[in-house]
């Protein structure tokens, strides 16, 4: 079973950048897609940004597009949100979460394991 864990949040002023990292355990990281969602107060869990598993295909949700780059090293079993001009609105627990297979997918329900969770807090 892969065991996710998510670092890397923290405070920033609005304009600023944060780089999330999702580190996993299991021996299938290579071979799955990755995502990340993110879930403000009293809002639901919304798709970020997600990866295949050989980088190729990426897919951003609409807010972050431009602003927002997912990579990953699957030498490390690491994967990466770079968060660039940040805003208040970004602020939210960020969470990472692997899919089986090469699709990526936007939809919270293709994905099986996920992270804790980590706090991205953006001051205006």
């Amino acid at each position: 079973q892969e065991q996710l864990v998510e670092s890397g949040g923290g405070l920033v002023q609005a304009g600023g950048s944060l780089r999330l990292s999702c580190a996993a355990s299991g021996r299938t990281f290579s071979s799955n897609v990755m995502g990340w969602f993110r879930q403000a107060p009293g809002k639901e869990r919304e798709f970020v940004a997600a990866i295949s598993p050989s980088s190729i295909t990426t897919a951003y949700a609409d807010p972050v597009t431009g602003r927002f780059t997912v990579s990953r090293d699957n030498a490390k079993n690491t994967v990466y949100l770079q968060m660039n001009s940040l805003k208040p609105e970004d602020t939210a627990v960020y969470y990472c979460a692997q899919r089986s297979g090469v699709q990526v997918r936007r939809r919270e329900a293709e994905y099986a394991y996920w992270g804790q969770g980590t706090q991205v807090t953006v001051s205006s």
